[in-house]
């Protein structure tokens, strides 16, 4: 097992380069401080309203200007429908009664001028923008847009731009041989469609690393496409690519909702967001409890490695082997506001029918715990996976597969412009530790690399100029016991719409 309790090394910094990063950090601080952008009405959302959207069923929110404004858009529609309807109607009856040909073509000129302003407005109202903190079902702000809608399309999205500087060595002193990189790390669209009040379709397509291609760095995929039906707040069902429901982020992972230039590791390697897989399922919410149980493809062992435990086991809905299925289900409990209880689990086969593998069995599972007073916002969540038959499947991977993988964190931020009423900003300062190892336990007469057992430490600045964009400037301290961590400092600019 890994010692959690293990002390951060700092080795490898530059203190040149942080004095530099910090001093324009600390620059900007102080211009927000004594200056700041004034509070906008459009801009109202706060981090109160994201306390349990962060992974509960919730009723859709008060109107907002935004909100409004796209009724509005929905009305001026109706409107120039029911006149091009009128207009057309003119039409039939002239050229029934032999009406002059100059006259019907004057009317048809009227309607394709009328047709363009309602595909302008129709377009404009699938794009409209959604406020961070409008989350639905444990979804992201933007990736909830569809249940806001009334009916028909609507577009939404989020990105991030990361600039990351490692150091030159690593913990033991040796060189890291690692490069500064700058990179488009994701851009993503969402495409929804509201068939009716209970029916609608929802999707997240990701473009990756800017350039997707054969020899390029970049991927192009579908993260989730999913039909729902949602008969009421208690009861719903959707079927699809469904993303897994365990941790914080693997269903709410836009950049400006979460600490941190890039996600926690351990929600990245023993929870490998973002996880995704075919299948259906139902959800619903009772009070204060939210629920989700879902039947999908199981993993794939033969993907998985040492480092990086079950992450390349996930089948990602492409072509995905279904020889063995999995169940997943969570719960959310909310017993007073700000603070969120809960729990989330996958349990299924994984050899596929593998050769020389019995059945390898997955259990994973989960437990979080979520508390926001005011500006405070701190969160915990430990995760674990056991895995049958791991000897079977490092013989077939060729790799020491850890038969127990095991992680935890724990982060904290406070808004220090929480109770200003004179700025919609957020700035926070905050800290993550976590602490993580995929061969937490090996088969027997196999060896665990101590690499494996790795440690983080992340300190940063999380600043939102609206609630929409997050600028985040962030040092961690990454450490393993094999003394091989790189420490490093990141910039990223993220957005969601």
């Amino acid at each position: 097992m890994m010692d959690g309790m293990a002390c951060v090394r700092p080795g490898g910094s530059r203190p040149a380069r942080a004095v530099g990063l910090w001093g324009v950090a600390a620059a900007c601080v102080v211009f927000i401080w004594c200056g700041g952008v004034p509070a906008r009405a459009a801009d109202g959302a706060s981090s109160a309203a994201e306390a349990a959207g962060a992974a509960t069923s919730t009723p859709a929110p008060a109107a907002t200007p935004a909100e409004a404004a796209a009724d509005d858009l929905r009305a001026r529609l109706a409107a120039l429908e029911k006149e091009v309807a009128a207009l057309e109607a003119e039409i039939a009856i002239l050229r029934a009664t032999g009406a002059p040909a100059v006259s019907t073509a004057d009317l048809e000129r009227r309607i394709e001028a009328l047709s363009k302003e309602v595909e302008r407005l129709r377009i404009g109202a699938a794009a409209a923008t959604t406020q961070a903190g409008q989350s639905v079902g444990g979804l992201g702000p933007a990736a909830s847009k569809v249940y806001h809608a009334g009916r028909g399309v609507s577009i939404g999205g989020y990105g991030e731009v990361v600039y990351q500087d490692p150091s030159s060595k690593t913990d033991d002193g040796a060189p890291s041989g690692e490069s500064t990189t700058a990179d488009l790390q994701r851009a993503v669209l969402y495409f929804g469609y509201k068939f009716d009040d209970r029916w609608l379709f929802n999707s997240e397509i990701e473009f990756e690393h800017a350039v997707a291609g054969e020899g390029e760095k970049g991927e192009v995929e579908v993260e989730f496409a999913y039909v729902d039906y949602h008969r009421k707040q208690t009861l719903g069902a959707r079927g699809g690519l469904l993303l897994v429901p365990m941790g914080f982020l693997n269903e709410l992972h836009e950049p400006p909702i979460f600490f941190g230039v890039e996600r926690p590791e351990v929600e990245q390697v023993i929870i490998p967001t973002t996880w995704r897989e075919l299948g259906g399922g139902v959800y619903g919410q009772a009070g204060p409890v939210s629920w989700k149980a879902y039947l999908l493809n199981s993993l794939d062992a033969s993907g998985f490695s040492a480092d990086e435990g079950i992450r390349e086991g996930r089948q990602e809905g492409a072509e995905a082997t279904a020889n063995d299925l999995a169940l997943t289900a969570r719960v959310d409990w909310v017993p007073v506001q700000g603070l969120l209880l809960g729990a989330g689990a996958f349990t299924g086969d994984t050899a596929q029918d593998a050769s020389g593998v019995d059945g390898a069995r997955l259990l994973a599972w989960e437990a979080h715990a979520e508390y926001r007073w005011r500006g405070l916002k701190a969160r915990a969540l430990l995760a674990r996976n056991h895995l049958d038959d791991a000897a079977e499947v490092s013989a077939l991977t060729g790799q020491v597969i850890g038969s127990s993988q095991v992680g935890y964190y724990v982060e904290a931020g406070y808004n220090i412009f929480d109770g200003r009423t004179t700025t919609s900003q957020e700035l926070s300062p905050f800290v993550r530790y976590e602490a993580f190892d995929t061969q937490a336990a090996v088969p027997s007469g196999l060896t665990a690399d101590p690499a494996n057992d790795r440690r983080d430490l992340t300190v940063g600045l999380h600043y939102r100029p609206i609630p929409n964009i997050a600028l985040k400037l962030d040092w961690q301290d990454q450490g393993n016991s094999a003394g091989t961590g790189v420490d490093r400092y990141s910039l990223g600019l993220g957005w969601l719409f």
